[in-house]
């Protein structure tokens, strides 16, 4: 199993370095994401989840539709966030692009902030104290952590397995466990220091199966479980095997309704601030971390 994961996690940090160069004003949000996909497929493993590509006040959740014609613009700063599974096992990291050169000081917030939690994993490392060590290193730099976004655990075809690596600190006595797959994932902003729901959606995953009426969703649902099982999926995705968009949207919209698919709304930083993100996939070891990335 934890071979699985460092597969993962080795490709998920090659994918993200590859891509990151790929990352330039004028090129297309799409053409971004298609190529990272492609390059997970073709090291032998499968997306865990679309490729998410946040711009500036969004921090997550991004990823661009079918016929997205979105391109970067020059003052852009982009959090690239790629995830890998085999056979379930995940890897997820992610990193930010300032393709302004004007806010390295909050890039370097949240890469600092995600090498002090790092530093502080370890077996009965308390999560309330990992939160304490990425509010420090943020504010130190004169910036806010994002408090409701934070780190997860990692389980099998589990991208959020329960425990959370808060960005905060806080008296929250849980303590990690020696053995567990973590992603640490801070992120630093200009902004009031939360997130909040934007109405668009292009990502979800399966929830149930409870029983619907039209046909289509039927299909659809059955074909989620068998290429997706419970990770997220984009839309996108969907339409080499789902060739209408009309009876597609159609089928979403009743799954979604019936509790079968949820959703991930974009999230926006609730003051419009500058977002940077930093991720890497560890595992809890007796005295450290060991990051997934060799």
């Amino acid at each position: 199993m934890i071979e699985k994961y460092e597969k993962a996690g080795r490709i998920a940090f090659e994918v993200l370095q590859e891509t990151k160069q790929l990352i330039k004003p004028g090129a297309k949000l799409l053409d971004i994401a298609d190529a990272a996909e492609n390059k997970i497929r073709e090291k032998g493993a499968k997306p865990a989840f679309p490729v998410n590509i946040s711009i500036n006040d969004a921090a997550a959740h991004f990823t661009p539709e079918n016929d997205s014609t979105k391109i970067f613009g020059e003052k852009d700063i982009v959090k690239l966030d790629v995830g890998v599974h085999i056979d379930g096992f995940i890897g997820d990291n992610a990193l930010t692009v300032d393709l302004s050169n004007e806010n390295g000081k909050l890039v370097e917030a949240s890469e600092k902030a995600l090498d002090a939690a790092i530093c502080a994993v370890r077996a009965g490392a308390k999560l309330g104290d990992i939160g304490a060590e990425v509010e420090a290193a943020i504010k130190g730099f004169g910036f806010k952590p994002i408090e409701n976004l934070t780190g997860h655990s990692l389980g099998e075809y589990d991208l959020h397995a329960g425990v959370e690596i808060p960005s905060v600190g806080n008296n929250d006595p849980n303590t990690l466990s020696e053995g567990a797959v973590i992603a640490i994932e801070p992120f630093a902003t200009n902004g009031q220091g939360r997130v909040s729901e934007a109405p668009d959606v292009e990502i979800f995953s399966l929830e149930g199966k409870p029983p619907v009426r039209m046909r289509e969703s039927r299909r659809l649902l059955t074909y989620v479980e068998e290429n997706y099982k419970t990770l997220p999926f984009a839309e996108r995705w969907l339409y080499k095997d789902f060739h209408s968009k009309l009876l597609l949207h159609a089928a979403l919209r009743e799954l979604v309704f019936a509790g079968a698919l949820r959703q991930y709304p974009i999230l926006k930083e609730s003051g419009s601030g500058l977002v940077s993100q930093a991720e890497l996939t560890v595992v809890v070891e007796k005295d450290a971390a060991r990051v997934l990335t060799k």
